[in-house]
C-alpha cells in the first residue's frame, strides 16, 4: 500500500515548516503560469530585481488577470496606475501592500502576491520585510516543478537574502536561506556554493536548526541518506520532541529499505504528535510496513 496522503505531505513540507515557523497559516495558491522572453524596460525608473532568462513577471501577471472578474481587473489596473507626484515612495508601498494582499487574499496566487511582497520590501529596505519576502519566495520553490519558474523564485530569494545581509552581515538565518537558494534554486552549476555557505553557519553554531535541517534535505536530494541521517540525529538531540524530525527520520529509512527502524521512528514519533488524524495515518503507515516486512 502507498503512504497516507498526509504522511507524504508531511515528509515533502516537512523542512519549510520547521525552518521558517510561520506564525499564520498561508493558503494554497494556484500557481501563475507564465514564460516568455518579456521584461521590464531597464529604464522605466524601478528595481525590478533579477529575472530567469526566460520567465517573465509581466507575462505572469498579464496571465494572472485573466482570472479575475471584470471589478477586479478594473480595480487593480486602477491600483496600479494610481501612483501620482508627492510622496512617490510611500504611495508605491501602499500600493505594494495593497497588491499583494488582494493577489494573496482574493486571487489566491501565489507568484504576484510574493512579486509584490518582494517589491515592498525591497523600497522600504528593512532587514524584516526583505527576509520576509526572501522566504516566501524559498519556502514555495522548493515544491515548485517547473524549473524556469524555480529558477525566477531562487533569483528573487537570492537578492532579497543579499539585501538583507548588507543591511546585517551576521544574519545566519539569512546566510543558510541564501546558500539554500543555491542549493534547491538550479542558479549555478556547483551546488557546493549553496553548501559552503550553509556549513559556514554550522561550524560557528552546530545547534542551528534551520542549517542543519537545510543540510538535511541538501543530502537527500543527492541520495547521500547516510548523511542525512547524521544530521538528523543531531537535530533530535537538540529538540527530542520534535515529531517533524522523527517522521523525516522514518521517511528515510524506508528508502533505504530499512523497515524495522523506519517503524519505530514512527512509533517514537506517535509521542509528540497532537493531532489525531496525524496520529491515525502513522499508526496505519506502521501496519503496513509490518505487512512489507514481513
Amino acid at each position: 500500500m502507498k503512504k497516507p496522503q498526509w504522511i507524504t505531505l508531511a515528509v515533502a513540507g516537512i523542512l519549510t515548516l520547521v525552518i521558517f515557523k510561520f506564525a499564520r497559516i498561508t493558503p494554497e495558491y494556484k500557481p501563475a503560469l507564465a514564460t516568455d522572453n518579456q521584461q521590464h524596460s531597464a529604464d522605466d525608473g524601478h528595481d525590478h530585481g533579477p529575472a530567469a532568462s526566460d520567465f517573465s513577471i509581466d507575462t505572469l501577471l498579464l496571465q494572472a488577470k485573466k482570472s479575475l472578474s471584470p471589478n477586479q481587473l478594473i480595480w487593480i489596473n486602477n491600483l496600479e496606475n494610481s501612483i501620482t507626484r508627492g510622496d512617490v515612495k510611500n504611495q508605491q508601498l501602499s500600493v505594494y501592500h495593497q497588491l499583494s494582499h488582494f493577489w494573496k487574499d482574493s486571487a489566491r496566487i501565489f507568484e504576484p502576491y510574493a512579486w509584490y511582497e518582494a517589491e515592498g520590501a525591497r523600497l522600504e529596505n528593512s532587514e524584516k520585510s526583505l527576509t520576509f519576502a526572501a522566504r516566501l519566495f524559498l519556502d514555495e520553490l522548493q515544491n515548485d516543478q517547473l524549473d524556469n519558474r524555480r529558477m525566477w523564485k531562487a533569483l528573487q530569494a537570492k537578492d532579497l537574502f543579499e539585501r538583507s545581509l548588507k543591511i546585517n552581515p551576521d544574519n545566519d538565518s539569512a546566510k543558510v536561506g541564501l546558500g539554500a537558494c543555491y542549493l534547491f534554486g538550479n542558479i549555478t552549476s556547483n551546488p557546493m556554493e549553496g553548501i559552503a555557505k550553509i556549513r559556514e553557519v554550522v561550524q560557528k553554531d552546530s545547534t542551528n536548526i534551520y542549517a542543519q535541517l537545510t543540510l538535511v534535505k541538501g543530502s537527500m536530494l543527492s541520495g547521500q541518506f547516510d548523511k542525512a541521517i547524521s544530521r538528523l540525529e543531531t537535530v533530535i538531540k537538540l529538540q527530542p520532541d520534535n515529531w517533524e524530525s522523527h517522521l523525516l527520520m522514518a521517511d528515510l529509512f524506508e528508502r533505504k529499505q530499512e523497515f524495522k527502524n523506519a517503524i519505530q521512528w514512527y512509533e517514537k514519533s506517535l509521542a509528540f504528535i497532537q493531532q489525531p488524524e496525524v496520529k491515525a495515518a502513522v499508526r496505519q503507515r506502521i501496519e503496513d510496513l509490518k505487512k512489507e516486512d514481513k
